[in-house]
């Protein structure tokens, strides 16, 4: 009974219209009342507690570095570069919105605010190239979600927080999945741009490939930075967070000048808005996680799915499935907040390794940021490139179901995910 009571105050909450934070209040409340333990200092204070952790500072820096790379150049040099190395080829401008995507994905961790920097420059030059535009939105929708699964990832950073699991793990667990998302995309637009009858651009002269490496080298130097000292244990993640915001602010300043002094406090209250809007969900969603553990939710599910406890890649599949559901209503952060608390003991109660679901829960929540009916990522795409929604949707759905397909393989063969990030702590 509890159960219901949580889920369905929850859902009839979002029902209405009221926003998933004041949702996930609404339902704490609504537990507290039915267990007769209604306590506005409970509220109060697990808000305050949810918001003073030093990790999560790592979230308004690394959004900040979103936000000056792209006003600073550094996305735009790094667009070029992959035009320079692999334009040319046959279907190479989709190539390029990949591994753009991917390098873009090592800086700033932010799902929208890539694919906004990568259908704003190249659906313009792949519609002139005759590619299919609906087509071309799908695929740079699908590599924009590679973001938060590639580090620095903000998306980690909020499920490290929530489950008690290492960010640092997490970022060096997700780099192997992020490029098998971006190959699998590579490999599925080989095979459908065989139909379009499309324009390769000129191959550049190894001189031009030298310039645009060149020019930028300071982008591409960004997660060298960040990755690196991760690893060599010299920063912790809310230390590289503080150290990208101050170098693509210096990068963008300095060295590229394109980032004006007059343009801070626009890009400074931009991140400060993106920023308050996640930090009030963690404070929202912990209220609830404190009730959920309260009420002992965890175990009256486990009690349902008993079956699939002593055998863990069905238990995987079966979450997997329940996740991937539930994307297709809610963005990436209220899924994490809600479904982790309720998830986690159920992982380690039947022994599987929390970082690895950690990655292929945030892969899977990714992937829900491109499936109608919400996909936020698809809305980004349609706004920026101004193409139909119902477009967009058509044309991502082969680059859904190679991700989808990584996914699966992940699930099945732990492994792929396990044995890297092991090599690579």
């Amino acid at each position: 009974m509890t159960l219901f009571v949580f889920v369905g105050s929850l859902l009839g909450a979002m029902a209405i219209g009221v926003p998933v934070a004041f949702s996930l209040m609404f339902c704490g409340v609504v537990l507290m009342w039915y267990m007769g333990m209604f306590n506005t200092q409970i509220i109060a204070q697990n808000m305050i507690a949810g918001a003073d952790t030093f990790t999560l500072l790592a979230i308004p820096f690394f959004i900040l570095a979103g936000e000056l790379m792209n006003s600073g150049g550094l996305s735009r040099r790094i667009i070029d570069f992959a035009i320079a190395c692999v334009g040319h080829i046959r279907g190479g401008l989709g190539i390029v919105a990949i591994v753009a995507a991917l390098i873009m994905a090592s800086i700033s961790g932010s799902a929208a605010a890539d694919t906004a920097a990568l259908a704003a420059i190249l659906i313009p030059m792949m519609a002139k190239a005759g590619y299919n535009v609906p087509r071309s939105g799908g695929l740079i929708a699908a590599g924009g979600i590679i973001a938060p699964v590639i580090p620095p990832s903000m998306a980690f950073i909020v499920f490290g927080v929530a489950a008690n699991v290492s960010i640092t793990q997490l970022f060096m667990a997700g780099i192997v999945p992020g490029i098998l998302m971006g190959l699998s995309l590579i490999v599925t637009w080989l095979i459908v741009v065989r139909k379009d009858n499309v324009q390769a651009l000129p191959k550049a002269p190894m001189s031009e490939r030298v310039r645009a490496t060149g020019r930028a080298a300071w982008a591409l130097g960004m997660p060298v930075i960040i990755l690196g000292g991760i690893k060599a244990g010299v920063v912790t993640p809310t230390e590289a967070a503080v150290i990208a915001a101050a170098y693509a602010l210096f990068v963008g300043m300095v060295i590229y000048r394109e980032l004006k002094p007059r343009e801070l406090p626009r890009v400074i209250l931009q991140a400060a808005k993106t920023t308050s809007v996640i930090m009030f969900l963690v404070c929202a969603a912990l209220v609830s996680a404190w009730l959920i553990t309260a009420a002992n939710i965890p175990a009256e599910i486990t009690a349902y799915i008993e079956p699939l406890i002593d055998r863990p890649k069905i238990l995987m599949l079966a979450i997997m499935i329940l996740v991937l559901i539930v994307g297709t209503a809610l963005d990436l952060t209220p899924t994490i907040l809600i479904l982790t608390p309720v998830l986690m003991p159920i992982v380690k109660q039947a022994g599987i390794d929390p970082v690895y679901f950690g990655v292929l829960f945030i892969m899977n929540n990714c992937i829900g940021l491109i499936t109608p009916p919400v996909g936020v990522v698809l809305n980004v795409v349609s706004g920026v490139a101004r193409i139909p929604l119902g477009k967009v949707t058509a044309g991502v759905w082969p680059f859904l179901l190679a991700q989808t397909i990584v996914l699966l393989v992940l699930v099945l063969f732990p492994e792929i995910v396990i044995a890297p990030a092991r090599w690579l702590r």
